[in-house]
Parts: structure tokens; sequence; C-alpha cells
């Protein structure tokens, strides 16, 4: 079953009851909060100045009992996730008015930097035109996950949607296994990147392909989304393994490095560390974060004096080979070049350590 067809019409005022009764994270949607407080301003003086606004699409849940209702909710958003949140935040006071806001039906109205309780107090007729807009909802009925998957990535194919977010969308073990894998430790306490266009997901995706291949590979958009696709006819306890193994992995990396690490600032480095302390002895997770500081503690250094060279001295050219890998990250060669870099100074560091 699938159907898409228009709500009829409901205010914003009665879209905000209902919002308790949304669910804003079903798993093809993106992470939330990616429009700026600008941009989030800019949508609601649209709809005060009573300018059209696109679209939005939710599943509904009302017809009947779906396995696709995983929240047990009555909706769930599949596009316009953004402009639900802007308007969600200026009924709860999350979000004011753009101090440059100019009401068009009466310019002479100093309403910059308003609320909406600020609007119901002083200006009635003014918050009246945000609880009676109309928003324009289409309903869409399905039973078929695959149906609502590729209706977001359709809905989003103008708008610039990174490769984690569209496999994100797509079906299959693989990104619920992603979705899994970022609920980790890693990813919600040790990670310093952002991840509110899916890096944290991306970066899952390359080390499930690592162990689902057994070695280190090319990690590019094209051979993550084939791994994707293909997973669906691969077998079952072959992918669940190769996430177990990431999983072990990370139990260990969860103990190697520090909340927000200044070591994992680049979502790019994560699969070389991962491969890294994979391939070193449990033993050795103590001493693997002091030698990485003190790898880039090095790098840094070496990269100075290749900009500025001083007399006596010439740049470590090992350091200046990992600089050079470090600029395509997705390559084979460059996940291989720099984690056999850290493996040659990690094993002669720790030689020289010995007594």
């Amino acid at each position: 079953m699938f159907k898409v067809t228009h709500f009829e019409p409901k205010t914003l005022r009665w879209w905000q009851s209902q919002s308790t009764k949304i669910d804003m994270d079903p798993p093809y949607q993106r992470h939330g909060r990616l429009w700026s407080t600008t941009d989030k301003a800019f949508l609601i003086d649209s709809i005060l100045n009573e300018y059209d606004i696109p679209k939005i699409y939710m599943a509904d849940f009302t017809f009947g009992s779906s396995r696709l209702n995983k929240k047990g909710l009555p909706y769930a958003i599949i596009d316009g996730k953004q402009r639900f949140e802007a308007l969600f935040d200026f009924f709860t006071g999350a979000l004011v008015l753009d101090e440059d806001f100019v009401f068009q039906d009466k310019p002479s109205m100093k309403l910059g930097g308003l609320g909406y309780t600020d609007l119901q107090k002083n200006y009635p007729d003014v918050a009246d035109i945000f609880d009676n807009y109309s928003l324009s909802v289409m309903r869409v009925i399905a039973d078929d996950d695959e149906k609502i998957n590729e209706l977001f990535v359709r809905l989003n194919r103008s708008k610039p949607l990174t490769g984690a977010e569209i496999r994100n969308a797509m079906t299959g073990p693989v990104p619920e296994l992603i979705r899994f894998l970022v609920s980790h430790d890693v990813f919600k306490s040790c990670i310093r990147f952002p991840v509110s266009r899916g890096q944290d997901k991306n970066a899952a995706a390359k080390l499930l392909l690592f162990e689902h291949s057994g070695k280190v590979t090319e990690t590019k958009k094209l051979t993550l989304d084939q791994f994707t696709k293909d997973a669906k006819r691969a077998p079952k306890d072959r992918l669940e393994l190769a996430s177990r193994r990431v999983i072990d992995t990370l139990d260990r990396i969860s103990g190697v490095f520090l909340p927000r690490d200044l070591l994992l600032t680049s979502a790019g480095i994560l699969p070389v560390y991962y491969w890294f302390i994979r391939q070193r002895m449990p033993k050795e997770d103590t001493v693997i974060r002091e030698f990485l500081v003190d790898f880039e503690r090095k790098r840094k250094a070496n990269r100075a004096l290749v900009s500025i060279p001083r007399p006596g001295k010439s740049p470590d050219r090992e350091l200046v080979e990992y600089d050079g890998f470090n600029r395509n990250t997705n390559d084979v060669t460059s996940h291989q070049g720099r984690v056999a870099i850290l493996e040659k100074r990690f094993a002669k560091c720790r030689a020289s350590a010995k007594p």
C-alpha cells in the first residue's frame, strides 16, 4: 500500500497541539537542528507576512496498525523536519523574530526581537495570523519502508544531501547496523567532529566495510553505496559478525580516547585509528593515546619546518608522506599508508621503551 494525498487543512495551532504525537526522528531522517536561527526566523517571517511555504510530507498511521510505526505515534515526519522544528521553537519561546523583522501590513509596528508570547500579549491580531496559518501537509499512507525511504530521497534529490544521509534512507541491513553502531559510546562521547550531516554514520559505514571485507579498503561514496546495496543479498551472518567485530574494537577505542578527544576532530582519521588499534594487542591500549599525541605533536612541528625551513634542520620525510596521504582520506592507499606509518613508528617507540 502506498498513497499520497492532502491532509484536510490544519492550522499551525492544531499542529502544535499534536507535536507530541509526531515522530520527528524516524530512521530515514537527517539529524535535526540543521537550520540556523536566521533560517528559522525567516520561516516565521514568511508566515506572518502570509507568504506560501513548501509542502510538508507526513506519514499517517491513524489509518490502522503498521509495522513501520516504530514508536506507536499517529504521525512521522518524512520531509519538513526543519520547518516543524522552527514552528515549534517559535511556539515554545525558543525562537524570536529577527531584529530586522518588518510586518508588511503595518511596517510602523516594531515587532523585531519579539517572541510568540509577546505577540499574544501585545499584538494578538498578529499572533492570530500565526495560529491560524494553514499548513500544507501531504498525508503519506504506506506499509512498505522502501516506498517511504524512496519518497524521502526523491523529495530531497535537489537538495545537497550527503552520502551518509542518502544511505541512511536506503533499506536493508547496513543502514540499520550503522544506526546501531553510532549509538556506541565512541560516537556519543569520544569523537569531536560534527555529526549534523551524518558524519558519524559515514565513519561507522567505513568501519563496517573494513570488517566485512576483512581488510582496509577504499571508502569512497560509490563504494559505500554499493556495499549498502549488495548487503541486501549477502549472507546475513557474515554482516552480523562484521558488526560484532566493529563493536569489539570500538569497546577498546572507548578506553583509549578521552571524551571529546582532540585527536578525533576529523572524521577522516577515525578509520585509520580504528584499524591501527585493531591490529594491536589489547595490553598495548594503555600507551596508544600517549603515542598518538606525541605523533601529532611531531607532525605539527614537521609541517612548520616544511613551511619555514631552518638551517641544519631537515623535515621528516615519513611525516611529510603521512600528510600527503591525508589529502585523499578515502583512497585505499591513503588508509594503508597512514596505518603502516603509525605501525612502524609505534613499533620503534615500543622498542626504545624496553629496558
